[in-house]
């Protein structure tokens, strides 16, 4: 059977007016559910260990290594709910609603020491200018329902087309999740080629990550809530090493442009969203930066990405 392409309507509108300051919220709850899993995981590469995934519902962990058991915390944005499962069988939840972080950070560890689990994560957030701990932070914050829903609605839809575009490539490929750091749901394509050590710089990261996250050379691409330059929800494409003329390239589709100053492609959200077509604007946006990094920086084509479609939907 065919799979059906989402319709335009699938895609939300996301200018809210209560939209900044709910995502800003979000942003500081996912960092403490997202360090929960940097803490209890193996190391893996380009920090693959610490990442979130889009689910039917909301957001997840995935499972968790504790001792002989393993955990997994999922955001519900359908029922406004963190939940915490065992595989042990035993379960705690706690209501998604407007208060500060520090509040936030209590209740998980009240409802983890329930279960049996130690919350014991670095507090300072990452990425993030004039950091304050999460256990101190008690400025008041803002979580619409809406808002909160809209995004992850958003998120479905671009993880749904980012799965498709990741199926096109053969080479080492990350699977398609949420970085905590900066909200952003990514994908990330390897030529396979060893980088030049990458110079590091991003606010309250540590270098040594950010290094082995460019260790070989990328195509990237995602999507994410937008801030700084980008004001705005926005989808996103970037190389590294940049090769010389790529932000010179040719890339559809209209709407897309080069940021100077993020030094990437930008679709704005809003593009896709209105499009006649979302799913193929926004595979339009994904090939073509994708082919200007490849082309561009010489990487073998031919032994990166599928010639054919392998196999047949019934």
């Amino acid at each position: 059977m065919k799979t059906p392409s989402a319709s335009a309507s699938a895609w939300p509108d996301l200018s809210l007016q209560a939209w900044t300051d709910t995502c800003t919220t979000l942003q500081l709850w996912l960092q403490v559910v997202g360090k929960v899993r940097l803490a209890n995981s193996p190391w893996l590469n380009h920090s693959w260990h610490v990442t979130l995934y889009v689910t039917p519902r909301g957001l997840t962990t995935s499972s968790i290594p504790y001792g002989d058991i393993t955990f997994q915390i999922d955001f519900d944005f359908i029922a406004h709910q963190l939940t915490l499962q065992t595989s042990d069988g035993r379960s705690a939840a706690l209501s998604l609603e407007a208060q500060p972080v520090a509040d936030f950070y209590q209740r998980l560890q009240q409802e983890m020491t329930k279960l049996g689990l130690a919350l014991n994560i670095q507090r300072l957030p990452n990425e993030l200018p004039d950091p304050v701990r999460f256990d101190q932070d008690r400025a008041p914050r803002v979580y619409n329902r809406e808002c909160a829903h809209r995004l992850w609605r958003a998120f479905v839809q671009a993880d749904r087309v980012f799965k498709e575009f990741r199926a096109r490539f053969t080479g080492k490929c990350s699977p398609v999740h949420l970085f905590w750091g900066a909200a952003d749901l990514a994908v990330t394509r390897f030529s396979g080629r060893r980088a030049p050590q990458h110079p590091g710089g991003i606010p309250h990261l540590p270098d040594w990550v950010t290094r082995d996250a460019y260790s070989h050379e990328v195509s990237s691409c995602g999507f994410w809530p937008g801030s700084g330059a980008v004001p705005y929800p926005a989808f996103y494409a970037y190389a590294y090493p940049q090769p010389p003329g790529f932000a010179e390239a040719s890339i559809g589709p209209a709407g897309a442009f080069y940021c100077k100053e993020l030094g990437e492609f930008i679709l704005p959200y809003s593009v896709v969203q209105q499009s006649p077509s979302p799913d193929q604007s926004l595979l339009e946006f994904l090939q073509s930066t994708y082919e200007a990094a490849a082309d561009l920086g010489k990487w073998d084509r031919s032994e990166l990405e599928r010639s054919a479609v392998v196999g047949s939907k019934s």
